[in-house]
């Protein structure tokens, strides 16, 4: 019987670059990134080795805000944004978050009576949280001057 050893080299590969937080691609075939991904750019890279143009956004949510549309006084890096509570997730993607205000912060309520308000959920650049049919509970405290 004979000893044989397969030395296996892979056609296409990804990696990541610890020391500048990019990628590494490289291969045997074009890689095509129809969108932006893994901080390589919309396009076509030829073959042999690239490094990914940007930094890996791996987390690009800071500050969850809990936004409602009846009120004023608040501002979210200089522009006035109907927020009233602001928080960091605290854990990892999936699984559900449980945050409670630790001081309640009273802001002007903009309506003499309140029919119906919209209460929204945003990331820090103002974009929508996709929830993805996550049941949401939000109690808000109104109190009259």
């Amino acid at each position: 019987m004979t000893n044989t050893s397969f030395l296996f080299r892979p056609t296409q590969y990804f990696e990541n670059d610890a020391h500048t937080v990019k990628w590494l691609s490289g291969g045997l075939w074009p890689t095509q990134f129809n969108e932006a991904h893994l901080g390589f750019n919309s396009a076509v890279y030829t073959t042999n080795y690239h490094k990914s143009e940007n930094v890996v956004n791996i987390m690009n949510i800071n500050s969850i805000l809990v936004n409602t549309d009846i009120i004023t006084g608040s501002y979210v890096n200089g522009r006035m944004q109907p927020m009233i509570y602001s928080f960091f997730r605290n854990v990892s993607p999936g699984y559900k978050i449980v945050e409670k205000a630790p001081h309640l912060k009273y802001l002007p309520v903009t309506l003499d009576t309140v029919a119906n308000l919209r209460t929204y959920i945003t990331d820090q650049d103002g974009n929508l949280l996709n929830l993805r049919g996550e049941v949401v509970t939000i109690k808000l405290d109104i109190r009259q001057k």
